[in-house]
């Protein structure tokens, strides 16, 4: 296309290699290939018009502010999920209190919300493969605030466990496609920290809320405590919902869901707005090439064909890894550890906090490092230092009961080393490594898996500590982070820097 002086020259050679599936069909199927290719360059020139540009620029970069502000948005459904996941540790004494429980109850008040969270990421797929990622991630929201709501009014404890499965369900979806979201929009050179943001916004979740249960329970007196603080800590919740729910009408729906939906006249504007019209016109291209297989649809039997069949094993294997190392073991039962180890009831509360300050402050290191050191060799360094941590912690149990400070030190170490690794590098690989017209549902088994392993983990610690006692417990840990070394070091590619496209090829040749 050619036009006169003030406007744009824009032209567009595509070449057999560009498009290598015409090279082995007919020159009119060929031709009718290129064709179509000139007329999307004809639709981003005039996406590129309307949005009141009229000079490309062969040096353009992303426009990392409107990307980084819509990631920051997608990523505080992030702060949900880590507000859910450690809001019960403050309320769990006074619920216990409040509704009588048993030893069996009081397990099902803290794993019935993960049962929601399973069932919530087994459906997220499916729904935002269908309705677009935004609208999805809105409903959750809304239905995150009904459970949060429901969570601080009941007066039976089986209302509560409702309320708690209902809010579950929101946190499952919200964790399957929150990542999802954010490797879908972001540019390849920056797809990791901005995919990270979404660790670090579960581990602020969780920071904070330490905080809040504390002023919470220091409001009124042990009856008031038992009568009414657990309300108030679940229905802190509703802040951060409905924030998150009113910003996600301002951020744009992802383009490769658009153009996956054959609406590539909605996507190109985002697309000129992350990356200007060179770097636009290229992912449109890149993604152009990868329709004929979009064009086949997304069944889940297709994970199971070769090449995806891998794709699904290091997906789902990573998922369930970062689980069975025992982090959330730490997370939930951290002041059960340290009187294992000796150390007094009253400074569980410092403990407590100072894993979670390691957590956030390890975590926000990762959203540097995984795209300058890459996903593998982080989660390698990563995996292999929790080795040797639990390793330690599990000889410190099993030498001398009275080993706090060590156990603590080489706690810290180990929350560290997860931070860093499995805890971020997880949502960023299992965002990208899937191909687009299937990642929807891909995400969502590997996002069902890691919470099936966070319950297992849950619920098995607790008797595992009583009957094996803490050293063998840290040392089952220590096997699975070693086993974790090796799944990587063999399954697991190199995504730092490449495309979705670019890694949607690696999977093609296995």
């Amino acid at each position: 296309m050619h036009a006169g002086k003030g406007t744009i020259t824009l032209s567009l050679v595509i070449d057999k290699e560009q498009l290598p599936a015409a090279a082995h069909e007919s020159q009119a199927e060929y031709t009718k290939a290129a064709k179509q290719s000139h007329a999307d360059a004809a639709q981003l020139l005039q996406a590129k018009e309307d949005a009141g540009q009229s000079h490309p620029d062969a040096t353009e970069q992303p426009n990392m502010r409107f990307v980084t502000l819509v990631s920051i948005v997608a990523a505080l459904g992030g702060v949900l999920f880590g507000f859910d996941t450690a809001v019960v540790s403050g309320a769990l004494g006074f619920l216990e209190q409040r509704f009588h429980l048993n030893g069996m109850q009081l397990g099902w008040a803290v794993s019935c919300f993960i049962i929601g969270c399973i069932a919530g990421a087994a459906v997220s797929g499916m729904l935002a493969d269908r309705f677009g990622r935004k609208k999805v991630l809105i409903a959750a929201a809304g239905i995150f605030i009904i459970g949060t709501v429901g969570s601080a009014l009941p007066d039976t404890f089986s209302g509560y466990i409702i309320a708690r499965i209902i809010g579950g369900l929101g946190i499952g979806i919200t964790s399957a496609l929150c990542p999802l979201y954010n490797a879908e929009i972001a540019p390849a050179r920056y797809r990791g920290r901005l995919v990270a943001l979404n660790q670090l916004a579960i581990v602020t979740g969780i920071f904070l809320v330490y905080f809040v249960n504390l002023a919470i329970t220091g409001y009124g007196d042990d009856a008031w405590d038992v009568s009414s603080a657990w309300r108030w800590m679940f229905g802190a919740g509703i802040v951060p919902g409905l924030l998150f729910m009113v910003l996600l009408f301002f951020v744009p729906e992802s383009p490769r869901w658009l153009i996956k939906q054959g609406k590539p006249d909605q996507a190109l504007p985002i697309l000129l707005k992350i990356h200007g019209e060179t770097l636009a016109r290229q992912e449109v291209l890149d993604i152009k090439q990868v329709s004929r297989q979009e064009e086949r649809g997304g069944s889940i039997r297709e994970l199971f064909k070769p090449g995806l069949r891998l794709a699904l094993i290091a997906g789902v294997g990573l998922a369930v890894f970062q689980q069975v190392t025992g982090i959330n073991a730490v997370m939930y039962y951290a002041p059960v550890i340290f009187k294992e180890a000796g150390m007094g009831a009253n400074a569980s509360l410092i403990q407590t906090i100072l894993i979670g300050f390691v957590n956030l402050a390890f975590t926000i290191l990762s959203l540097w490092l995984v795209d300058k050191v890459g996903r593998k060799a982080l989660l390698l360094i990563g995996s292999a230092s929790m080795t040797v941590c639990l390793t330690v912690i599990g000889l410190a149990f099993y030498t001398d009961h009275t080993s706090g400070p060590w156990v603590l030190l080489f706690i810290l170490l180990y929350v560290a080393s997860f931070a860093i690794s499995l805890g971020a590098v997880l949502w960023v690989v299992l965002s990208e490594i899937f191909p687009s017209h299937i990642r929807g549902k891909a995400v969502a088994i590997g996002t069902m898996a890691h919470w099936v392993a966070d319950y297992a983990v849950s619920q098995s610690f607790p008797p595992l500590l009583h009957t094996s006692g803490p050293a063998v417990t840290f040392w089952i840990f220590a096997l699975m982070a070693l086993i974790t070394v090796v799944f990587t070091w063999r399954m697991i590619p190199e995504t730092k820097g490449k495309s979705l496209e670019e890694i949607e090829t690696l999977w093609a040749v296995k």
